[in-house]
């Protein structure tokens, strides 16, 4: 499946370099030279940049404590601009892969979500510890409640998660979020209701998310 272009900037073969870096990052591998000289061909010395840094980040990561690579990862995605799906796909929802993300420079929060959650799981953090979770957050200066995607991390099962947010630069337990509403949560293992506190129970498999089998068909 080709990604939609944006503004005409993003050619088709974006199709091919997406696979092989997502590829990457599934098989727990870091994106190598020749794929780094692709993106700068193809997109420009600062998306190269940006996907080295990627590269330089993996590598820095195995063998600290947990607590530490969940820093490194909130904090290093969380300088991407936030720009929503509409402005940047012409589509009103698009969930791009880590590596979409790091090109175009550019993402809503379920993209940083679901970056964070495969850089996580390709330096080693177990699938169990993580959940991509939907919640309605509040947004004060709006007086309204909205849509919103969070990465939770449980320390061990029945623990109560730690919110890795693209709104904010630290990292919170759950009970502190008062502003968000969790709703449902998932990973590659399966979909569950969520809670403010611990987790709910299962309801399915991932493949009923339209958007994630899309994004997944991508990344193999």
């Amino acid at each position: 499946m080709n990604p939609p272009t944006r503004a005409g900037k993003f050619r088709p073969i974006l199709c091919l370099v997406i696979a092989l870096g997502a590829w990457a990052v599934e098989n727990g591998a870091i994106p190598d030279g020749a794929l780094l000289v692709r993106i700068q061909q193809e997109y420009g010395a600062s998306a190269m940049g940006r996907v080295s840094a990627w590269g330089d980040l993996m590598r820095s990561l195995p063998g600290q404590d947990e607590w530490s690579q969940l820093q490194a990862t909130n904090a290093f995605f969380n300088q991407i601009p936030y720009r929503d799906d509409q402005r940047q796909w012409n589509v009103p929802d698009y969930w791009e892969t880590p590596l979409e993300l790091l090109i175009v420079n550019g993402g809503d929060c379920e993209d940083y979500a679901l970056a964070k959650y495969f850089t996580l799981r390709a330096i080693g953090v177990p699938d169990d510890k993580l959940r991509i979770t939907y919640a309605k957050i509040w947004l004060a200066k709006r007086g309204r409640l909205e849509p919103h995607m969070v990465l939770t991390y449980y320390e061990h099962p029945g623990a109560e998660p730690l919110v890795m947010d693209n709104t904010r630069p630290d990292i919170l337990p759950a009970s502190r979020r008062t502003d968000l509403a969790p709703t449902m949560s998932f990973n590659a293992s399966g979909l569950w209701a969520a809670r403010q506190r611990g987790q709910n129970g299962r309801l399915g498999d991932t493949n009923s998310l339209t958007h994630w089998v899309a994004m997944m068909g991508r990344m193999n």
